[in-house]
């Protein structure tokens, strides 16, 4: 059983066959699994606070967030027919920028100062530019693995359409990092997570995502989480529906293109230094009538398969 055909019948396991998965992504999940659980120890034993909330929180939600995002990578390159050259390279270059954002992450922490947005001094200005430049670097490796998705013919559509939305929207996910590095703050800082309210201000407990004005942060999570969550919808779809591949490939098209209008919705609301729960009017109808529009178009392609 490849890949792919675990995915249409329900089952993320690992490819058997020809298929091979990506070492260096696979010791990413590793490296960063152990992190994490470092982290988690830090959080309760270490009583610093930073920005309103413990010092090794940022650490331990990087690394976990690695551990999700290198899994999932190592899985994708995994089912391609074919192996890409520039796509194994590429989950290289992934490892080697985790390396150095998490190393710079875990400094700073050990030195009691923030990574993200520091120029107060020299050597805070250098990891911070050093960290953009990561950034950068990691788009643009992630853009070569979508290309040689979009170059490969994967056979079952719900999983290729899954497959390349998921990789599509989370690369929208990480250009909404450039919009916090290009914020100006009332001080005159140029780069914030928070919109109309100073970061480390009141915040959600585990996100630390603000409660009192816009939170860039939200749309960047949940941009970057598609290349989980729209394969996890082929893998719903194949596992618990009788529907056949047409229509879960037309179900996830759907799902996935209301999934790419949500990340753009709530980047409009934090750009407008809305919290996530208090939206106004407008912001309630959006999403409202994308929910409305989602629901319809789904209803008709589960209709019209019944009645064929």
């Amino acid at each position: 059983m490849t890949a792919i055909d675990s995915l249409t019948a329900g089952s993320l396991s690992a490819p058997r066959g020809p298929a091979r998965w990506n070492r260096p992504l696979l010791w990413l999940t590793a490296a960063s699994a152990v992190l994490a659980l470092i982290s988690l120890t830090g959080i309760f034993v270490d009583d610093r606070i930073l920005t309103g909330v413990p010092i090794w929180l940022k650490p331990f939600k990087f690394a976990v967030s690695f551990v999700v995002y290198a899994w999932t990578l190592a899985w994708m390159l995994a089912v391609l027919p074919r192996r890409s050259r520039p796509a194994e390279w590429s989950g290289t270059v992934i490892l080697g920028v985790a390396v150095v954002e998490l190393a710079i992450i875990v400094t700073q922490v050990i030195r009691g100062k923030t990574s993200h947005f520091n120029v107060s001094s020299p050597l805070d200005e250098t990891l911070w530019n050093i960290m953009g430049a990561s950034i950068m670097v990691l788009f643009i490796a992630q853009v070569v693995i979508a290309v040689a998705v979009l170059r490969q013919r994967i056979p079952d559509r719900p999983a290729a359409f899954a497959i390349r939305l998921g990789l599509g929207i989370s690369l929208l996910g990480m250009m909404i990092a450039f919009l916090m590095t290009s914020q100006v703050t009332d001080t005159g800082l140029i780069g914030a997570h928070s919109v109309g309210v100073p970061d480390g201000g009141p915040s959600m407990p585990v996100t630390g995502w603000s409660t009192t004005g816009g939170d860039l942060r939200i749309s960047h999570f949940v941009g970057l989480h598609a290349l989980q969550a729209i394969p996890l919808l082929a893998f719903g779809l194949g596992r618990w529906t009788r529907l056949g591949e047409t229509a879960r490939a037309r179900l996830v098209l759907i799902g996935g293109s209301a999934y790419a209008v949500l990340v753009i919705l709530l980047t409009w609301q934090a750009l407008r230094a809305q919290p996530l729960l208090n939206p106004d009017g407008p912001t309630l109808a959006a999403f409202a009538a994308l929910a409305a529009v989602t629901a319809v178009a789904s209803a008709a392609v589960v209709r019209t398969r019944v009645r064929a």
